[in-house]
């Protein structure tokens, strides 16, 4: 991994360049939602785009950031060819991401090569297969004249003679691990035997491209976060729960169905589960949602190429009451206090690990008992980039030893535990997830969080 501050210099002049190009993603979204620290309680959903100009959107945001991430994190690596691999139903996630709305998968076998020919020239985009990529890819190869693919790639990698070719190759990160074994023998094997010694891993170039957020995402990220917790609030509300009735698996289920309406997906199944005092741990499944409940979820969906991932909490007011009890409301307040510790902590070149260890000791010091297992979000819910922390290790981890750079959207997931008064002393697990964005000097929060527990009533 990459950091320093002229890495972020070099990233934040291209997302300059990209902010000028493009405008807003589309009319329906033509009043955007500003990021904010607080979350508005139970918001309005957002307009949902129609097939078409979801489509114009993700096209024109893919190329933009093809225009603009592709020579800055190249440049910044010293590579001056990348190659990539993917087939038909099994593509691999870099291609994924560099795939147009139209589309939707490889085709039998695609292969893409940005190759820098330097001296500050444009960098070639190439498709070496039988068919186009909307324009975004020049095609490189006429089976007509030259009927082996690979050795149409050899030919074409040779002649621009590159000093480093980078292949996607890595133990550590999922997302950079996309050349399979077969590709690779048969690439290396048309390959001219110098060249096979200049091929490196692209794994920062992997991390990198998914993981720069660029100003035209973050445009419409807010709106897609909205989309989300607008989803949650109506979940957490007397619409779909009736206390006594409702079991928490069909809480989850009604999060599916709702989102088949919509026309939206989710990235995981939605979790619902229950806190009540007197019993042990999270009771879930079919357990029947009460008064005196404290409910959590966590809910995610992929709109627009962007994922969300959040994790709030629900109170279901007792007969006579008017708001949560003073203790769980304080276990709430101590989760976001490590949230703002936690914040305080990204710096560019930062590694994930010494941010969790810096946080952790800042939000021990100051008496609280948190859980700390932030990840990155982006293109996927569990982003690329560097981990902070994991639910099942709060000490250093080689997936956090990757640097935090700028332009990149995080989902704070924590947990702090308390004992509740109200409740006989017993200790609570106040989960919470939070999408933020990370400039190179601060992060906010883009829909805000939640601050306050969602009160559901009990009676009509």
């Amino acid at each position: 991994m990459i950091g320093g501050s002229m890495m972020a210099k070099r990233v934040i002049s291209g997302l300059a360049l990209l902010a000028a190009m493009i405008g807003p993603a589309t009319a329906a979204m033509s009043a955007p939602i500003v990021m904010s620290e607080t979350e508005v309680q139970a918001p309005a959903l957002p307009p949902i785009l129609n097939a078409r100009e979801r489509a114009a959107t993700e096209n024109r945001i893919l190329a933009a950031r093809l225009d603009t991430i592709i020579p800055a994190i190249m440049r910044e690596q010293g590579v001056d060819l990348w190659l990539m691999v993917a087939r038909e139903y099994f593509e691999e996630p870099v291609v994924a991401s560099m795939l147009d709305a139209e589309n939707m998968h490889a085709r039998r076998r695609t292969i893409l090569i940005f190759h820098d020919p330097g001296n500050g020239k444009p960098i070639e985009r190439l498709t070496v297969s039988r068919y186009g990529l909307g324009g975004l890819f020049a095609p490189a190869w006429d089976p007509s004249k030259q009927p082996d693919q690979w050795q149409a790639v050899a030919d074409l990698i040779a002649a621009r003679d590159p000093a480093k070719i980078a292949v996607n190759t890595s133990d550590l990160y999922q997302f950079a691990d996309g050349m399979t074994l077969s590709q690779y023998e048969k690439f290396t094997g048309a390959l001219p035997a110098p060249l096979r010694s200049r091929i490196v891993s692209g794994e920062t170039l992997a991390i990198r491209w998914l993981e720069t957020r660029t100003p035209a995402e973050m445009e419409i990220y807010p709106s897609v976060l909205r989309t989300a917790h607008a989803i949650i609030a109506e979940a957490f509300s007397r619409a779909v729960i009736t206390p006594g009735v409702t079991t928490a698996e069909q809480v989850q289920w009604w999060y599916r169905d709702r989102l088949l309406q919509l026309g939206l997906e989710p990235w995981f199944h939605p979790s619902v589960a229950i806190q009540r005092a007197g019993a042990k741990g999270m009771l879930e499944g079919d357990e029947v949602i009460q008064p005196g409940d404290l409910l959590w979820t966590d809910f995610g969906i992929n709109y627009l190429r962007l994922s969300t991932d959040t994790q709030h909490l629900a109170y279901v007011l007792k007969p006579g009451e008017r708001d949560a009890p003073a203790g769980l409301r304080q276990g709430l307040a101590n989760s976001n206090r490590v949230q703002d510790i936690l914040r305080r902590q990204f710096a560019v070149g930062r590694s994930g690990n010494a941010a969790l260890a810096s946080a952790r000791a800042e939000a021990v010091a100051a008496g609280l008992d948190p859980s700390i297992y932030t990840h990155p979000i982006g293109l996927h819910g569990h982003g690329a980039g560097p981990s902070i922390g994991f639910w099942d290790n709060q000490n250093a981890d080689p997936r956090g030893s990757g640097v935090i750079n700028a332009n990149t959207a995080w989902s704070i997931e924590l947990t702090t535990y308390a004992a509740v008064p109200e409740w006989g002393g017993q200790r609570v697990d106040f989960r919470s997830e939070e999408n933020a964005f990370f400039d190179g000097k601060t992060v906010r929060f883009i829909d805000g969080r939640q601050t306050e527990i969602t009160l559901i009533p009990s009676g009509q």
